[in-house]
């Protein structure tokens, strides 16, 4: 009885050894997609931008603090870092923000069926100075169950529109 007792053991530790530093390749295998799932996806993420577009323009704090991944970052063209909380005070002091800026140009990149990265050009007017500028900016999406949060983004301030 103790001989099959010690064979089971070494035989556990032994699947043990072979499963244990794959399985968090198994529970969330990469997802090669097809042209037609990243579409999908891609629909996915940009009905999600319109979602957070509507909750920061009515200002529903509730929605955002679940729209805004825990660890958000947000990278100024000036180098300033805003966190999630920081953000969305930002958002409720009426600061523009590329989230529901207008957009003249948007790419929706879909490397996974868990990451949507968002890139666009938008004219954004500054509080600053009342002038309007082009920014270029990328955002990154990343599923939250059957939804999708921002998880990071990045704006870069360009030229002067219509001097």
């Amino acid at each position: 009885m103790r001989t099959i007792s010690i064979r089971f053991a070494l035989l556990a530790v032994a699947v043990a050894s072979i499963v244990l530093p794959i399985a968090p390749a198994l529970a969330h295998p990469p997802a090669i997609l097809s042209e037609k799932a990243q579409k999908l996806v891609a629909e996915e993420v940009a009905a999600f931008r319109k979602e957070l577009a509507a909750a920061i323009k009515a200002k529903n704090v509730t929605r955002l603090k679940r729209m805004y991944a825990p660890t958000f970052i947000h990278t100024h063209g000036s180098g300033k870092l805003d966190g999630k909380d920081a953000r969305i005070k930002s958002i409720l002091d009426g600061h523009p923000v590329i989230e529901d800026a207008p957009v003249t140009e948007l790419v929706i990149r879909i490397p996974s069926d868990w990451v949507g990265v968002a890139t666009g050009l938008s004219p954004i007017k500054s509080q600053a100075d009342g002038k309007t500028y082009a920014f270029r900016w990328t955002t990154v999406y990343v599923r939250e169950g059957m939804s999708w949060n921002v998880a990071a983004s990045h704006a870069t301030r360009l030229n002067e529109i219509n001097p």
